[in-house]
């Protein structure tokens, strides 16, 4: 700092957390600055990881992406779920040929049924990305999926089309794996708690498209419904894609009927075929002139 910064008012008095860690690699080595015990906290990983530090990371996983978000102008999203395993119409016949025959082989026919919803997840991604809608300065409607493959690929491919950028909220597993090649690098997190990813997954959500898909899907869209349904969220738009899939699976109206939940709350979400049906149930709830 010059003389005539030392003078300035507004200039800060302590030095940044960066310039104080580069003092720190400066000391001399000696028993003492090389144990453990000696780290400066916020760059001693293995305190971090210690069991008690689990709330400091849970502020960290809820911090991070929230602040990244914030600078990149990020003030909603079309939040799209579904499964990772439906194959896109160009690997569908590969799917049910790898498969064989007998029972393997009619699961992979009906997954490869299905690939018309990966079109269809394309599809909204990318009329939404072209509205390209900004309210005060924010970009509104941004694609955010979960940046794992299938559907979610589907997502970010569809606002890659259209040259826009998209989120992909990745959680950390045993298996390995990693974000679709469609998700915005500087928009691609890393989760290892499930509940702040699910955080983040609606805490900028102006509309949620569910696709046909497994237990992820299933939490993640009960989830939401019991959200609303509790008041704990005021309503948004909710496209449910796979009418056939959904009520082979669950019987909504059986749930009404054992007086588990109330008629109304089976309108809480919008039954969808098509791109066009969904972003029509967007446009009509917010009131949007973009096509």
């Amino acid at each position: 700092m010059t003389e005539a910064e030392d003078k300035d008012l507004t200039q800060r008095r302590f030095y940044k957390a960066d310039q104080e860690a580069s003092f720190a690699d400066r000391h001399a080595e000696t028993v003492q600055t090389e144990h453990p015990a000696y780290r400066l906290a916020y760059r001693d990983t293995d305190f971090i990881l210690r069991d008690e530090l689990r709330p400091v990371r849970f502020q960290l996983e809820l911090l991070k992406p929230e602040m990244l978000l914030e600078e990149a102008n990020i003030g909603s999203t079309l939040v799209m779920y579904g499964s990772a395993r439906i194959p896109s119409p160009e690997q569908a016949d590969a799917v049910v040929a790898a498969a064989g025959s007998g029972d393997l082989k009619a699961v992979a026919e009906r997954l490869a049924a299905k690939a018309k919803y990966y079109d269809e997840a394309r599809k909204l991604a990318r009329i939404a990305s072209s509205c390209a809608i900004v309210e005060k300065g924010m970009r509104q409607f941004v694609v955010c999926s979960g940046g794992g493959p299938s559907i979610m690929e589907a997502a970010n491919r569809g606002a890659a089309d259209v040259g826009a950028e998209s989120l992909g909220l990745n959680i950390v597993l045993p298996h390995e794996q990693a974000p679709n090649r469609y998700v915005t690098p500087r928009l691609s997190f890393q989760f290892h708690y499930f509940a702040l990813r699910k955080m983040h997954f609606l805490l900028r959500a102006r509309a949620v498209a569910v696709f046909p898909g497994g237990f992820g899907t299933f939490d993640e869209f009960f989830e939401l419904l019991t959200l609303i349904q509790t008041g704990k969220m005021k309503p948004i738009p909710i496209l449910l894609y796979g009418r056939e899939f959904w009520e082979r699976v669950i019987n909504f109206d059986a749930l009404a009927e054992e007086g588990v939940i109330n008629p109304a709350d089976t309108k809480l979400f919008r039954w969808c075929e098509t791109a066009e049906e969904g972003w029509g149930h967007v446009k009509a709830f917010y009131e949007l002139e973009c096509d």
